[in-house]
């Protein structure tokens, strides 16, 4: 599976009808959810989406669908960027009886989405690409189409999954979601954050590493471009940045796998998207001995870049609390 994001190329908005530049980003502005109100929209990519009534038929990014389904709004179609039943983020996700357009990246099936008829498309907006979800640079021109259909809003990935979480909730507050299921989720998640929170309190100084493994390279992330790397840290986990991320793709710093004990972590966070597992990879690699958190069987999964559902976050930081207590500190080397 490919790391997310995958390319840093410009890739101009498609131009579509009833836009109105705004300073906000993905914030819902609607009035009404009543289905024959005005309805607005401040989008990820900076500009106000309007109608004259609150769009139904929507066609959604796997993960954005995740999201909007979370909260009750379940769209017509979706697309994604491999088989949904192999991709991790989309675990719990119930789309049985809506139909996909597409399972590979860069390739929907715009004939199949013109024939439902979408008034709207939902995806993440990626600043670093210029570009929604489907529509990034190296997308097939024929898939990138789809903006032809309708206007192509959602909120923006930045400095925190909250954030692009609460995005969706006030997308899906525009599209009538109710709102106290979204302030139970949201509850729940507040409890999972302090959780996570006084684990890193209680065994202070954990180091951890954000890393994916493939054969023959060894990726280690860059914290600025990983919302969920920037949370962790501002919940106190020590995440450490590699020094020289790579020049035309900065999400990343790439490694040769002899290289790979360069960053000597207490903990090891393994991207857990991979298709051969991260761990198995480093047991099958001879540098692994060198790595002392591997060797002192101090790794975890670290969910990278797909969680979208305050029920995902609070599952996955309530695990990691359990990792962070439970870590010896006194394993790496800073």
């Amino acid at each position: 599976m490919h790391r997310r994001p995958r390319l840093l190329t410009a890739l101009a908005a498609a131009a579509i009808a009833a836009v109105a530049l705004a300073g906000c980003s993905g914030t819902a502005t609607a009035q009404s959810s009543d289905a024959d109100a005005a309805w607005s929209y401040d989008s990820g990519d900076g500009q106000t989406y309007t109608a004259d009534h609150v769009p139904s038929r929507i066609i959604a990014h796997a993960y954005a669908a995740k999201a909007l389904m979370e909260f009750g709004i379940t769209p017509i179609a979706v697309y994604a960027d491999g088989p949904i039943t192999e991709d991790v983020g989309l675990q719990g996700a119930d789309f049985d009886g809506i139909p996909v357009i597409g399972e590979e990246w860069g390739k929907i099936d715009v004939a199949k989405a013109a024939e439902l008829e979408p008034d709207l498309i939902v995806g993440d907006w990626w600043p670093a690409e210029n570009a929604y979800s489907g529509f990034e640079g190296g997308v097939e021109e024929e898939s990138k189409k789809l903006a032809d259909l309708a206007p192509v809003v959602g909120p923006s990935q930045g400095d925190s999954v909250v954030d692009l979480i609460e995005g969706y909730a006030g997308l899906a507050v525009t599209l009538g979601a109710d709102s106290q299921a979204i302030d139970d989720a949201r509850a729940e998640f507040d409890d999972a954050r302090k959780n996570f929170e006084a684990a890193n309190e209680e065994n202070p100084g954990v180091s951890a590493l954000a890393i994916s493994p493939w054969d023959d390279n060894y990726a280690v992330a860059v914290t600025e471009y990983a919302p969920e790397l920037q949370d962790f840290t501002s919940w106190g986990l020590n995440v450490i940045d590699p020094e020289t991320p790579d020049a035309d793709f900065p999400y990343w710093e790439t490694l040769s796998m002899e290289s790979a004990d360069t960053y000597q972590p207490d903990l090891l966070l393994i991207d857990d998207r991979n298709a051969k597992s991260g761990e198995q990879i480093l047991a099958d690699a001879p540098i692994s001995k060198s790595i002392s958190a591997y060797a002192a069987g101090q790794t975890t999964l670290w969910p990278a870049y797909w969680m979208h559902t305050y029920s995902d976050y609070t599952a996955q930081l309530n695990r990691l609390a359990d990792v962070v207590r439970e870590t010896d500190a006194e394993v790496g080397a800073l």
